[in-house]
């Protein structure tokens, strides 16, 4: 099944659950493809001792070829840049919809 997630969220909980959810769709063989959305393009600041996210579930999801993308207008207002993954468009985020069996948001 093709899988995508969109995090419109930094809330630390929710991100982590989100990739958690990610990748044990990818251990059951899905192709996943997360698009990171509004507060989502902050994930890489997210700290929280409960929840490692770059330290666990980010970098779990990359390594099991989970893709990820996120909004450039999302990190251009934010002043912000990136480096886990693509800058990319809403068109991008459409195409990963469309695509898709199942869409599920987190945030």
């Amino acid at each position: 099944m093709k899988i995508s997630i969109i995090l419109n969220t930094n809330e630390p909980e929710t991100v982590w659950n989100a990739f958690r959810f990610g990748n044990e769709a990818l251990s059951k063989n899905h192709t996943v493809k997360m698009f990171l959305l509004g507060k989502g393009v902050e994930i890489e600041n997210v700290k929280d001792d409960k929840f490692p996210l770059l330290e666990g579930s980010v970098k779990k999801f990359i390594k099991n070829n989970g893709a990820i993308s996120a909004c450039g207008a999302c990190l251009k207002i934010r002043e912000k840049e990136i480096g886990i993954c693509p800058v990319s468009a809403m068109e991008d985020m459409l195409k990963i919809v469309e695509e898709a069996d199942k869409v599920l948001v987190f945030g």
